[in-house]
């Protein structure tokens, strides 16, 4: 399939999926499957969507800086360290797997990824109990977050935030500047360990790039008009139809 065919849809997902990000998030149930479809094997799929949507979290952090805060009792330097450790060790673990056996593996990272979405809309409403905890037990657990969101990295910002609430750390004007900070870090180290090695396809990656940043903005003014409560009904569909098709593709 050549790159003249699939321009329209990867502009269109890249659209999209900055959109998405800015307004409600899952940008990449859009990009990985508009990627593969359009010819990159799966490995370099999720690379490549990982390189593409870079921007727009880069964006989001520089806009959050103001309110940047670490939790109580834990240094912000360790904690964007173990996220950038995490972020290294999920990059490698990503290129070194076999395209089959990652193949296998994307449905469940899927189902994963729209499970937490549709739970984790905000700190708060994943099941369970707050507990206290050290801040040995928040760095362990940043880091082994920090490993998934360099191998597949779908609603890991949900993921750490659920963590941390349910670790007691649930001041919203803390935890969505932190959590902006921690996925950039591990996604910036994730970045330049798929550009060294080759993990990239360049020319579909840049245009899902350009549409981002395009439609980041255009979301980010959307939000202001717009319940953002629709617009995450709408990716959880989304992102539902898009597992059951991978796992029918799978099987």
């Amino acid at each position: 399939m050549n790159l003249l065919s699939t321009t329209p849809w990867l502009l269109g997902a890249g659209l999209l999926a900055g959109a998405m990000n800015a307004v409600a998030g899952g940008g990449t149930f859009v990009t990985l499957p508009a990627l593969v479809l359009a010819g990159v094997p799966s490995v370099v799929a999720n690379a490549s969507s990982t390189v593409a949507l870079f921007p727009g979290g880069l964006a989001s952090t520089w806009a959050y800086r103001a309110d940047l805060s670490p939790p109580r009792g834990v240094s912000l330097r360790a904690l964007v360290a173990v996220s950038l450790a995490g972020g290294l060790v999920g990059a490698l673990l990503l290129v070194l797997t076999p395209r089959a056996a990652f193949d296998q593996l994307l449905p469940w990272l899927l189902l994963l990824a729209s499970g937490v979405f549709v739970l984790g809309a905000r700190p708060g409403l994943m099941p369970g109990p707050r507990v206290r905890s050290s801040p040995a037990v928040l760095l362990s657990l940043q880091f082994l977050l920090a490993i998934y969101g360099g191998y597949f990295g779908g609603a890991v910002g949900i993921m750490m935030m659920a963590v941390w609430s349910l670790l007691g750390r649930s001041d919203l004007k803390v935890l969505n500047p932190l959590k902006a900070l921690l996925v950039t870090a591990t996604n910036t180290i994730a970045v330049l360990c798929f550009v060294v090695l080759g993990a990239v396809s360049w020319p579909e990656t840049l245009l899902v790039l350009g549409a981002a940043v395009v439609g980041g903005y255009a979301g980010a003014r959307l939000a202001r008009r717009m319940d953002s409560r629709h617009l995450r009904l709408g990716v959880t569909g989304l992102s539902l139809l898009l597992t059951i098709a991978y796992f029918l593709r799978a099987g």
